[in-house]
């Protein structure tokens, strides 16, 4: 089975709602060549962001590693499949 963790670097600052304040800035964004759609992740201090490639400066999505190996699990075995 490939890996779908990330390496976490250090701490990272939360803001008032819990969720991690991660400074994607910079960061090397990566799209996938197969599917539908848009998305991009980039991996920055140990979390995960997934955006909209069309709207470059809208929200990240910010996951941590589990919150992405539960994701990428849950995609794979068609959890989201609306079809």
């Amino acid at each position: 089975m490939e890996s779908v963790g990330v390496e976490s670097s250090g701490a990272a600052e939360f803001g008032a709602n819990g969720k991690p304040k991660v400074d994607f800035t910079g960061a090397t964004w990566l799209c996938s060549s197969q599917g539908v759609g848009d998305v991009q992740i980039a991996f920055v201090d140990g979390y995960i962001g997934m955006r909209d490639g069309r709207q470059e400066d809208g929200p990240v999505l910010v996951f941590t590693p589990g919150e992405w190996r539960a994701f990428v699990l849950g995609a794979r075995d068609g959890e989201f499949d609306l079809t």
